[in-house]
């Protein structure tokens, strides 16, 4: 990773007000943490460090989808949680249709999002069959690694 990459993942983490983020690539991990507060520099007792930890080559690396549904709720729904911190996009371009609305019927394999982070574009599937019952982030808004997306009535 370079060093304007990381300078980018600070930025990001100081608009959004993100306290922590952790990244696994094939050989390296990057973890950024900021001061209990979310301040920068400006306080004294606030701290922002970096570590790049070196990742054995043959270290398994679980795919991000395997965390998108959660366990069913009290009502019954479903939660498809974000794998990831980034941007949610509800269609694949501004001029498109989104993915899914609310009362869409969808299966484990159907895209309802795309989530944008460093530049790279992921489609989020799924991963429970049933109808989408509440959509819970805007268009264009910034996503927290585990948070709920979208619910799902099962089927």
């Amino acid at each position: 990773m370079e060093l304007k990459d990381i300078k980018a993942i600070i930025d990001l983490m100081k608009k959004n007000s993100i306290t922590e983020f952790e990244l696994e690539e094939k050989d390296s991990k990057i973890r950024l943490k900021r001061g209990l507060n979310g301040a920068s520099g400006a306080a004294p007792q606030a701290e922002e460090s970096i570590q790049m930890i070196p990742l054995p080559v043959a270290a398994p690396i679980l795919p991000a989808t395997t965390t998108a549904a959660a366990p069913i709720a009290n009502s019954g729904e479903i939660d498809i949680k974000s794998p990831m911190i980034g941007t949610l996009y509800r269609s694949p371009s501004p001029e498109s249709a989104a993915y899914v609305e609310v009362g869409a019927e969808v299966n484990p394999d159907s895209v309802v999002c795309i989530i944008e982070a460093m530049k790279v574009m992921n489609e989020i599937k799924a991963e429970v069959k049933g109808v989408i019952t509440q959509i819970l982030v805007e268009n264009g808004k910034p996503v927290e690694f585990g948070q709920p997306m979208f619910k799902v009535r099962p089927s």
